[in-house]
């Protein structure tokens, strides 16, 4: 059998600052959004690399305050891409943990946090 990676789904509670958050500011795609109606709820996949998420307006599809962990091959690259973005809710250190990674830790504005990491054991 074959399993592949999860998607996780992330509550949303305006398109607006989603789109700010995820395309503008961490550089994610929209692979397709979906309604199923006129001003219905939102669902939309974002995507930067392999990194695939989904967002959703629908109240019981996830809880705010999730939490997501992404390996990423360049961490340095990363936090200078961020920081250069300039984005006025959000300044991410570069930090270092006990557990011998590298990590940059961001938090969208509906509770849900990305860490994004790279392993600093060879």
């Amino acid at each position: 059998m074959d399993v592949q990676p999860p998607i996780p789904i992330f509550r949303i509670f305006d398109e607006v600052k989603a789109r700010e958050f995820y395309v503008d500011f961490l550089g994610f795609s929209v692979n397709w959004e979906h309604r199923f109606e006129e001003g219905a709820p939102l669902y939309m996949e974002v995507a930067r690399g392999n990194c695939v998420i989904h967002l959703s307006e629908y109240f019981g599809d996830a809880t705010p305050g999730g939490a997501i962990r992404v390996e990423v091959a360049d961490i340095e690259a990363l936090h200078g891409e961020l920081t250069a973005r300039n984005y006025r809710h959000a300044r991410p250190g570069l930090d270092d943990t006990p557990y011998n990674t590298r990590e940059v830790k961001v938090g969208d504005p509906f509770g849900n946090r990305l860490i994004f990491y790279v392993n600093t054991k060879g």
